[in-house]
Parts: structure tokens; C-alpha cells; sequence
């Protein structure tokens, strides 16, 4: 398949405003024949939804959650970035623009990273006008904060609140049009299944997870906004409910899946405590800016901690080790998370782990609470510090917290263009749910950007030139064959699933392929370790298949079906980035090869050979999928060894 990126013709700074000129307009009159289907009512499709209803559109929103206030967006903590220049430190659009490919390790597209950076400056200013309480220095202006990856201080907070703050904020706007009758919401709602027909996608089949009952929705455009893939990890940041499957199906359907194996894992996450655990805790990123991260310098020292023999504010100065300020001074404790988590293990790897299991270093705010207060530090984290004393019984104004590294987002996602559609036309996107802004690693506080970016400001704009193009007779109703083909699909694997009858929980199972994932395609990777994992992912999908237990029935809430049918999306996704992870010899941001790295342990990248998008198409249940390649040109960055001494 030939992928066609879109990218705009021109000077880089001016891509994006050629491109909205060149783009067809849907006039306003006619605007209001047209019906959008929004697929999750995170960031990014609550923004979308209540934008293309302002506009006029009919919208049709939908989430699994009792309320869109429940999107997974709400979990956010330390901030949204932009390049406002508010502290006069140096920062512009550009240099937020080469952050973000160098922090990506290369492997993003430049026009879409530029247009992200431009469209940042105004996310601001929509977000203060709807209320958002950003948080404010003393004479009123807009308080920033540093984030990892960057030396300049642009990213903007609400206290560790600020991702609940933002969805407030577009959960109002997305109300009002409820109110107006433009957004018809449609809660506890989970799409199943994409409808193609005519090579376009027409629409979608759901479950009422209240009632069991399958449904079909009929649009001219359908817009996925349903967040990343991280809890194939089983144990990470996101909340439970998190899940590929809107994505996974729409995959199977003929969008291609772009770079699966790009995964986060963030260095700043409370450590796993024991094998009952459903879920990990996240600490925000925006605590590097005040807390230092440490180990004991020698493994005796390390193991009294752990015994309980000492305590770490014991241990003076000349027998810890800042490991991150020692190797790298210029951005410290700041580096990017990919950097941050490696270094983390590897201090844990040597002996030198502080908690009773080993894998945990310290995150200290001794010198900051000394330096500004205790009130300073509180103003800035108190929400963050209760929710760690809660959880772990510690006080971290008295002691360091315990952190460690746990997956946290994904890059990887749909392959979408530059107008944010997929390889099904009239199938978009946005948000953790495309592959297109980061590259092979997120730098922190640009998650909430790229959401709002493509439901603010990029799709109103995008879906206009598609719709245009196929009038608004282009529709067809759920009563079609191709709407009642793919209801007895559902339907049919609904029935698979409940007549399995076997012995095996379903989370149990859950919790094995995380464990798979995580050893074999986590922090690190090898080609060994790979082949073993690909081997355990098609046993592990053998015994879904043959032995889960999966209770209830089809037409009732019934949680177990709605994970059983996660989970074996989850376990086909696995194997799926697995065989990218394999095919992919060279390291770069999150993904890193173990046979590929620089003396010094950095990721060691191959320009000439793995400059490009992976875009996997699907072939057919049991078939190996096709790669599609998307070459990535830079011609405004200079390729070369990322470094952050």
C-alpha cells in the first residue's frame, strides 16, 4: 500500500496555513447535514465534539464511562506545554519544534511536529477563556515549569491537577452542545466494530454495556478518539478501563497500525508492591523540577535500606549518588523519560535499588523544601504528596519518595495523514489513538497538547475537505447489508466467547501476557528475547481461546465479556508489536534493542536504514501482517546522536 502522508509543499513555518487555504470548505447551511461519529470523550474527542458542533455539524459522542468527566485524560498531572515564551528564556515555536523531534529520537514527521508546536500557543488561550485555573505567578501572569527534554520553562499547571482541569474545561464546551441539541452523548456505550463499506468507513456497531444490546450508528465520518494501548502491559498508569479495542477493530478493517512498538515507560511511577496489584500509580514528571533522583553509591548501603537498617535521609551527601545529574549536567534531572527510566533500571540492575524488592530509586525534595519552604513546595504539589502518603504510608516532606519506572503512554497507534485521517477514508484519529506527533518517545506535558491540538484546532479544519468531497447523500443507513454483516460478527464472537466455558479468569491471563510483554518487549529488548515472547504471546492465545472463563450472559451488564474481548484484542495487539519490535535492529527513544546501543549505554539509532513510519496492514485472522513503509525526511533538523549531557 502506498501511503500517502499529505504532507503540505513550502517553508516549514508555513505548511499548516498554506494547507488550511488549500483545504475544501463545507459552507454553513450545509454543514448541518452532515453527522460525525466521535469514539471517546477524552481531550481530544470532547474538544472535537464540541468544536464540529459549534460549527454546525451533528455529532454523535460516545464513551464506555458513566460520563465523559470519567475519560482517562482526567489522570493527567504536571501540564500542558506551549511555546508562549511567557519566562523570556529563550523558548519560540521552533525550538519546541526541535524538542519535540529531538526528544521523538528522530523518528517523527517534521510538518505535523511544527504544526503542533504553532497551534500550542492558542490551546492556551482557548483553555483560559473557557475557565481553565492555570495555575499564576503573583502578579497574575501564567505560571511555567520545566518538563524533561527541555531547558526552557514552558509548560503551563493547574497544582498535579491540571489534565481534570483542561477535560473540565472541554467537558463544558461538549455539554453545551448537548444542551443545543447539536451532540447527541451516548454513555456507557462501547463501539465493537468499524463499518467499511464502498471502501469508506460508514459508521459503527456497539454494546449498551448496561442492557447487552448490539447496535449500529450511521455517519459520513467517524473520528477515533479513544486513547493508546499501554494496559497490554496489564500493570501501567492507565486506568483499568483502558483498551485498544476500538482501534484493534478498526485495524482489522484496513487502517494500518503505525509503529506499535513505541511505547513509554514513565521513570516517575510508584512501584509495584505485590502480584495483587491491578494498576500502577503515577507520579507527575513536573516533580523532576524540584526533587532530585538518587541511589546509594555502593550495594552494601543500598541493601541496609532495604533491610530497614538505615534510612535513606541517614546516608550523607558523599555516599549518594545523583546518577542523572552525574551523567548528565546540562539537563539533569531533566532528561527525557526514555533516558530517566533506562538509567533507573540500570541503577536498580547494579544492586544499588532502595525499596524491599529492589526496584526503586529516590526522588528527594529535601534541598527544594529547605531552598523554598515547605509551603512553596506545597503550593506547587500538596495534591501529588497526599496521594503518594496515601498510598505508600510515607511522608515525602519527610522522606524520599520511592519511584520507578512503569509503562505509562504509547506513541504507536493508528497511521494517520497529515489531515489526521486513516487508511479507511472518512476514518480519523486523534489524539493517543494515532501514531503521528512524538515519534519514538512523548517528552512530558505534550500529551494534553496533541489532544487538544487535533480537537481544537487541527480536525474542524481537516474533515471539511473530505466531506466536501463526498456531498451529504454520501450515507448510508443502519439497515444496510454492510451494517447487518457486522452485527452478526459481533455478535457471533460474543457467543464464542461466552460458550469457552473454561477454567482460567480472564484477568489471569490478562496478567500473563503483561508479564510477557514486560520482560520480553519492555525497557528492553533483545532479538532472543523477542522470538521467546512471540512464542508465549501464540500459546497465550491458544489457551484464551480454549480455556478462559468468561460468566454471564450476552444482553446484561456483564464485565467479564467486556474484558474477555479486550483481553484477546490486547493478546493479537501484543504479538503485533512484538514482530515490529523484532523487525526494527537499531534503538531509539522508548524502543531499545539491547544489541544496539552507544558505549555508554545511550540508543544507538540506524538513519540508513529505519528512517521510516512502520505501518503494519492485517491480512487475515492467523496471517502475518505486511510492513508499509513511510520514509521520514528532515530537512529542517540535523539527524544525529541525541544527547543530553
Amino acid at each position: 500500500m502506498k501511503l500517502e502522508s499529505k504532507i503540505p509543499e513550502g517553508p516549514l513555518a508555513e505548511k499548516w496555513a498554506r494547507h488550511k487555504f488549500a483545504l475544501k470548505l463545507v459552507n454553513p447551511a450545509n454543514k448541518r447535514k452532515y453527522d460525525i461519529i466521535v469514539v471517546g470523550t477524552g481531550l481530544a474527542g470532547a474538544s472535537a465534539a464540541a468544536s464540529l458542533a459549534e460549527l454546525g455539524y451533528n455529532v454523535k459522542a460516545f464513551c464506555y464511562q458513566d460520563s465523559p468527566r470519567r475519560a482517562h485524560s482526567i489522570a493527567a498531572q504536571g501540564g500542558i506545554n506551549a511555546a508562549k515564551n511567557y519566562q523570556n528564556d529563550g523558548d519560540s515555536v521552533f525550538r519546541l519544534f526541535y524538542d519535540t523531534i529531538k526528544g521523538g529520537d528522530y523518528r517523527a514527521r517534521e510538518g505535523n511536529v511544527h504544526r503542533l508546536a504553532e497551534v500550542s500557543v492558542n490551546i492556551i488561550d482557548q483553555c483560559v477563556a473557557q475557565g481553565v485555573p492555570f495555575a499564576r505567578e503573583y502578579g497574575g501572569v501564567l505560571a511555567n515549569r520545566s518538563f524533561g527534554g527541555a531547558q526552557v520553562s514552558r509548560t503551563f499547571y493547574a497544582r498535579g491537577q491540571t489534565g481534570q482541569q483542561l477535560l473540565l474545561g472541554a467537558y463544558s464546551a461538549l455539554s453545551r452542545q448537548v444542551s443545543n441539541g447539536k451532540v447527541k452523548l451516548y454513555t456507557r456505550t462501547e463501539m465493537l466494530d468499524l463499518v467499511v463499506e464502498g471502501g469508506k468507513a460508514r459508521g459503527i456497531v456497539v454494546r449498551n454495556l448496561v442492557t447487552g444490546k448490539i447496535e449500529s450508528h450511521s455517519g459520513h465520518a467517524v473520528l477515533l478518539c479513544t486513547g493508546g494501548y499501554g494496559n497490554v502491559f496489564y500493570l501501567s498508569t492507565n486506568a483499568m478501563g483502558c483498551n485498544v479495542t476500538a482501534a484493534w477493530r478498526a485495524h482489522k478493517k484496513g487502517a494500518l497500525f503505525g509503529n506499535p512498538c513505541f511505547t513509554q515507560i514513565h521513570p516517575t511511577c510508584i512501584p509495584v508492591s505485590g502480584h495483587y496489584q491491578s494498576k500502577l500509580t503515577l507520579m507527575s514528571e513536573s516533580l523532576r523540577n524540584d526533587g532530585r533522583v538518587w541511589v546509594p553509591k555502593t550495594v552494601e548501603d543500598a541493601e541496609k535500606i532495604r533491610k530497614g537498617q538505615l534510612k535513606p535521609t541517614d546516608l550523607p551527601e558523599d555516599k549518594r549518588d545523583y546518577f542523572l545529574e552525574r551523567r548528565y549536567p546540562s539537563f539533569g534531572n531533566l532528561v527525557p523519560r526514555d533516558v530517566a527510566s533506562r538509567n533507573a533500571k540500570n541503577m536498580c540492575d547494579e544492586g544499588r535499588g532502595v525499596s524491599k524488592t529492589g526496584l526503586a530509586v529516590y526522588l528527594d525534595f529535601a534541598d527544594a523544601i529547605k531552598r523554598d519552604g515547605h509551603k512553596t513546595i506545597e503550593a506547587k504539589y500538596g495534591n501529588l504528596f497526599e496521594m503518594y502518603e496515601k498510598i505508600t504510608g510515607e511522608n515525602p516532606y519527610e522522606t524520599p519518595m520511592m519511584i520507578y519506572p512503569a509503562v505509562h503512554y504509547t506513541m504507536g497507534g493508528l497511521w494517520v495523514d497529515y489531515n489526521l485521517m486513516t487508511t479507511v477514508p472518512g476514518l480519523y484519529a486523534l489524539g493517543e489513538a494515532n501514531f503521528s506527533d512524538h515519534g519514538a518517545n512523548r517528552l512530558g506535558a505534550s500529551a494534553l497538547m496533541q489532544g487538544l491540538a487535533d480537537g481544537y484546532f487541527v480536525i474542524p479544519y481537516t474533515i471539511g475537505d473530505y466531506l466536501a468531497t463526498i456531498g451529504p447523500a454520501d450515507k448510508i443507513p443502519v439497515d444496510a447489508p454492510a451494517f447487518k454483516e457486522a452485527e452478526k460478527k459481533i455478535q457471533d464472537q460474543i457467543k464464542q466467547l461466552l460458550s469457552i466455558k473454561g477454567d482460567r479468569p480472564v484477568d489471569d491471563l490478562h496478567k500473563e501476557l503483561g508479564h510477557i510483554m514486560w520482560e520480553y518487549c519492555g525497557m528492553a529488548r533483545s532479538a532472543e528475547g523477542l522470538k521467546i515472547a512471540k512464542q508465549k504471546i501464540q500459546a497465550l492465545r491458544n489457551e484464551f481461546w480454549s480455556n478462559a472463563k468468561v460468566l454471564g450472559d450476552a444482553e446484561e451488564m456483564n464485565q467479564a465479556l467486556e474484558q474477555a474481548g479486550r483481553v484477546a484484542d490486547f493478546i493479537e495487539l501484543g504479538e503485533l508489536m512484538v514482530d515490529d519490535a523484532l523487525h526494527r535492529n537499531e534503538s531509539c527513544g522508548g524502543h531499545f534493542r539491547e544489541e544496539y546501543q552507544t558505549p555508554d549505554g545511550e540508543a544507538l539509532r540506524d538513519d540508513e536504514h529505519f528512517a521510516y513510519v512502520a505501518a503494519w496492514e492485517y491480512q487475515g485472522e492467523g496471517k502475518p501482517e505486511i510492513l508499509n513503509k513511510e520514509p521520514l525526511v528532515f530537512e529542517n533538523v540535523k539527524l544525529t546522536q541525541r544527547s543530553y549531557k
